[in-house]
């Protein structure tokens, strides 16, 4: 049971993370930009409130997901 939960964060964690990290922004463009981030002198005016966050949710999405594919492996062994 707890297995079958652990598996079920771990897998909504992966797609978040995957989701996450397309939002960022590559060269040019990207989530900042879309919501008005980029007016400011394109990619030298430094980070934005809304990247910050994307940041911050990026990394806490990809703890959850280190942390449960660790549990599970160690869970999981015989």
């Amino acid at each position: 049971m707890v297995n079958a939960a652990l598996l079920v964060v771990d897998i909504a964690a992966g797609l978040t993370l995957i989701f996450l990290i397309l939002l960022h922004s590559g060269r040019g463009g990207g989530l900042s930009d879309m919501f008005g981030g980029g007016s400011m002198g394109g990619s030298m005016a430094g980070s934005t409130v809304v990247e910050r966050n994307l940041d911050r949710l990026t990394i806490l999405t990809a703890t959850i997901f280190v942390f449960t594919s660790v549990i599970l492996s160690l869970r999981l062994q015989p």
